[in-house]
């Protein structure tokens, strides 16, 4: 499959993802935001949006373009999993660390991984030079590459740069019109919140896909790819790491519950102080998250 076909069926599938925190009729954004999100230009965009059209899923009249209802998992379309993929390998090499409990200052050799994987040896060499933006993977003077790791120095560096971002993201959003996608976004999210905290009980392991949801929503309205960029590894990481820290789930995604309806109540009252402290309060539990399961894992 030509990569430039794979870029557009990715892309395509984001764009679901993302109207799937918008309730049907909302506005969708514009095709330079839409561009920004799915990180494709505006013709792959403007590819996507005939597609969706053509399915029922949008209103499109120039410039003004609607949600009709709510994409369903057949309305996305397949894309072949290759083991150079750039996300699946990221995944993969996440899940590498975290299951095999990889220490911090290992080498990392190329030819291992990349038989490991899959992968040839020059992808898997600018996957990590990649990598090394986040400072998860080193260069080392002798050659080769070394594993930083997910010590405790990394994870409070993480999620203090993760509360910049995001508490950046709040503040904006309190300050968009009444008009801007967000907020029916934010109206959806409060209902499925109120909910899975109903039905905690038997449904608290839903969280992660709802909480990815709620940040994917905030994170939206920041128009600048090097954020998004590094919000994206952010969120894989900090997934990781909970997927794999089991203590105490259910209290724990009750009391984020919580946490993000205190955020919506905040902006929905355009009340910008009081949601970037119920931000606050959130980001500080993660972070204790975190760390805790950093504990759990022996990592740190």
């Amino acid at each position: 499959m030509a990569r430039s076909d794979t870029r557009y069926r990715e892309a395509y599938n984001r764009i679901l993802a993302y109207c799937e925190t918008l309730p049907p009729k909302a506005p969708i954004p514009s095709e330079t935001s839409l561009a920004e999100i799915a990180g494709v230009s505006r013709t792959v965009i403007r590819r996507c949006l005939a597609r969706m059209e053509e399915l029922g899923l949008i209103s499109w009249q120039g410039r003004d373009k609607h949600l009709l209802r709510a994409p369903l998992a057949e309305d996305r379309i397949a894309v072949p999993e290759t083991p150079s993929d750039k996300n699946d390998l990221e995944q993969r090499f996440l899940d590498w660390v975290l299951r095999f409990d990889v220490p911090a200052n290992t080498p990392l050799s190329v030819a291992e991984l990349s038989r490991t994987f899959g992968v040839a040896q020059h992808d898997l060499k600018e996957f990590l030079a990649g990598l090394s933006r986040f400072g998860l993977v080193s260069r080392r003077p002798q050659g080769g590459w070394m594993l930083l790791g997910f010590t405790k120095d990394f994870a409070i560096e993480l999620s203090d740069f993760r509360s910049v971002l995001e508490l950046n993201a709040v503040t904006q959003v309190a300050e968009v019109p009444v008009d801007h996608p967000v907020w029916a976004a934010l109206a959806q999210l409060r209902q499925d919140h109120l909910a899975l905290k109903n039905a905690i009980d038997t449904d608290f392991h839903e969280f992660s896909k709802l909480d990815e949801r709620f940040h994917l929503a905030i994170n939206s309205v920041v128009r600048n790819r090097f954020i998004a960029e590094f919000q994206k590894v952010i969120s894989l990481i900090f997934h990781y790491h909970y997927m794999w820290d089991k203590t105490e789930e259910k209290d724990r995604n009750a009391a984020a519950i919580d946490e993000h309806i205190a955020i919506i109540d905040a902006l929905e009252a355009r009340d910008a102080e009081a949601a970037r402290l119920a931000a606050q309060r959130h980001l500080r539990t993660s972070k204790t998250t975190l760390l805790s399961s950093l504990r759990h894992h022996d990592l740190g």
